[in-house]
């Protein structure tokens, strides 16, 4: 008797709404449309139909990396929405809703792409899309909400963050906020850099090595510190912040290999990054060691007096020479994109550690 009652039961996912799931649906949807509309300059009266492109012949020359990127990119919108209809349809009655709101999402930015000068609306686009979205939804149903519950990813997330989703969203998007060109390593919260301008080297001569360095080493304590505040006490949280920094050179050396050619991968990779890396980790060791209070503070500080810095220093002038050199090509949209998510990453940041810090407060008293 007491062998069964000892015996490991299956666990039975209760059937609960996953919001999660939805936003998450929700902000990838508004990710297509940012992606396929870029730069939204429409021109209604080009005399064109909505209709247009239904009737339209293929286009003439239909290349492999055209497809695939339409079928790619639309196998995570049918996976989540899979998740997001959760628990009042499932199964294939989920799968059917999936296909429906990819191929109602597909046509209508194939429509809207009839009025954007720059994009070609084709047939072919369309049904790639909706198989994008129909694979998706397959690789969804046998996987169900308890494998999103019970992996191992989800348990470790749930150990290192608890309920707090927004310091987890904030850990996972710092990687993509790096892709885009900086003129410093890590160098959040960059207003702008006139690329096509000038190049003023300027009469205020600056070691670009203890620049970079310096601004480098603050940043990557204050980020480090902002997440630290979304991390639970028990977590190895300077493991799981130097794992995160080490994530993001690979990602940063992938991207920047896309961007300038293989060759130029690590060009990003600078004595000053590497020196401002090491100091900011160590300084980081010491730092996850004071109070809470006492880590917003110091973070609060590293970040608006590094963007300050970044803002206010003339930019390393070989960095505008290599801009200028760039050639985008198919990935402009997404360098456009990743830009944003390098601008807009920091303020994010900030405003949720500030009201993070608040909550804190407000709970002790």
């Amino acid at each position: 008797m007491d062998q069964k009652e000892q015996r490991p039961h299956k666990f039975v996912w209760p059937l609960q709404a996953m919001p999660l799931a939805r936003a998450m649906s929700l902000s990838y949807a508004l990710l297509i449309i940012y992606v396929s509309l870029n730069p939204f300059d429409f021109d209604f009266h080009n005399g064109i139909s909505a209709s247009a492109w239904l009737d339209a012949p293929l286009p003439r020359f239909i290349t492999l990396f055209d497809v695939s990127v339409n079928i790619l990119a639309y196998i995570p919108f049918g996976f989540l929405l899979v998740f997001a209809t959760y628990p009042r349809w499932r199964n294939f009655v989920a799968l059917s809703i999936a296909i429906g709101l990819s191929a109602l999402l597909a046509f209508s930015v194939e429509t809207l792409q009839s009025w954007v000068p720059t994009r070609i609306p084709s047939s072919m686009d369309w049904w790639a899309n909706v198989f994008g979205g129909l694979l998706g939804g397959l690789l969804a149903i046998p996987l169900g909400p308890q494998w999103l519950s019970g992996s191992a990813i989800r348990r470790r997330f749930d150990q290192w963050f608890g309920l707090d989703w927004g310091g987890c969203t904030l850990l996972l998007l710092f990687p993509w906020s790096q892709i885009y060109p900086q003129s410093s390593w890590l160098g959040t919260g960059v207003w702008g850099h006139a690329i096509f301008g000038s190049i003023d080297w300027g009469t205020f001569v600056i070691n670009q090595v203890v620049q970079e360095t310096f601004i480098t080493a603050l940043c990557w304590l204050g980020v480090a510190l902002l997440l630290s505040s979304g991390l639970r006490a028990k977590a190895p949280q300077w493991r799981i912040l130097n794992g995160l920094l080490c994530f993001t050179v690979l990602m940063k050396t992938f991207f920047t290999a896309l961007q300038f050619g293989g060759e130029f991968s690590l060009i990003w990779l600078t004595a000053g990054a590497l020196w401002g890396m090491v100091l900011g980790s160590i300084s980081l060791r010491w730092a996850l060691r004071l109070r809470q209070k006492a880590k917003f503070w110091l973070a609060l500080f590293c970040l608006i007096t590094a963007t300050i810095v970044i803002n206010q220093l003339p930019d390393n002038p070989y960095f505008i020479m290599n801009l200028r050199h760039w050639h985008q090509g198919r990935l402009v949209h997404f360098n456009e994109l990743m830009q944003w998510v390098s601008v807009v990453w920091l303020p994010v940041a900030l405003i949720w550690m500030i009201q993070n810090n608040a909550a804190e407060m407000k709970s002790k008293h």
